[in-house]
């Protein structure tokens, strides 16, 4: 896990408000397009064996589906834990980190920016949820808040696609690379601590720029970038991109081998 610092709120007063049962079905949809896209990246960087994988649907795409049940037990496990960090508010960007075998060197990074999410977890029962700033300029005349699911799914269909086309373009992954998942924080938001405990710290190379350490990490922002996509529908916006490593760069092997993500 790292931190980087929180977008100043919104100029134009309280947030549009989301009917809770909306909003979290949106946190579980947005979780769930994670899984998938999880399970694509994987297919097509070929970290697992493409015959390992089962072709189904999702989004009216066909989409990959690893047939491996260890594996998709630490992808949900891992999921979860970051779902519950989205639930907060607490999280700026969702990275899925490709290492080289041996030296662990960070060879891409997919990354998801999420810093204009809602704030999904504040207070009980069937209250209305604030959305983010985005939402709430978009909608200054809509005082429903509703969400439009057609928009919404859409949204992913289309992340889907750029994301499986752009895993299937890139060249070769050195044979024997691993992944880990990541979050980055707010600089406000306090560490995910808690027993049993699924988080560590990333290590320094993956440490964004914060107020207290401006120096972004060796490996933060990569050789190179390639944007992927810029969603936006209704309450949902996040932009994703792939960070290409630095050809010299070194890392050490993280402190645990068998800890869910960093």
């Amino acid at each position: 896990m790292s931190s980087s610092s929180r977008p100043p709120d919104s100029a134009t007063g309280a947030p549009v408000p989301i009917p809770r049962p909306q909003a979290n079905t949106l946190l579980t949809s947005f979780t769930a397009f994670l899984t998938i896209t999880i399970h694509t990246i994987l297919y097509y960087r070929r970290l697992y064996p493409q015959q390992t994988f089962l072709m189904t649907k999702a989004h009216n795409l066909p989409v990959p589906q690893s047939r491996h049940p260890a594996l998709c037990e630490w992808i949900n496990s891992a999921l979860a834990a970051i779902q519950d960090q989205l639930a907060l508010g607490a999280v700026t960007k969702v990275c899925i980190v490709i290492h080289a075998p041996d030296s662990m060197a960070v060879v891409e990074r997919w990354v998801f920016d999420v810093t204009n999410f809602p704030v999904w977890a504040t207070g009980k029962g069937k209250e209305k949820l604030g959305a983010g700033p985005r939402f709430q300029r978009r909608e200054e005349e809509d005082d429903d808040g509703s969400v439009n699911w057609v928009d919404v799914n859409e949204a992913y269909r289309g992340a889907l696609r750029r994301i499986s086309y752009a895993g299937e373009m890139k060249g070769p992954l050195p044979e024997g690379c691993t992944f880990t998942l990541a979050v980055e924080l707010r600089d406000e938001a306090p560490a995910p601590i808690g027993h049993p405990q699924p988080w560590i710290p990333s290590e320094p190379s993956l440490q964004p720029a914060s107020k207290t350490n401006p120096v972004p990490g060796a490996n933060i922002g990569g050789a190179a970038t390639t944007p992927l996509r810029s969603v936006e529908a209704g309450p949902l916006f996040f932009e994703c991109w792939i960070e290409e490593g630095k050809k010299n760069s070194s890392e050490s092997p993280p402190d645990t081998q068998d800890s869910y993500y960093s």
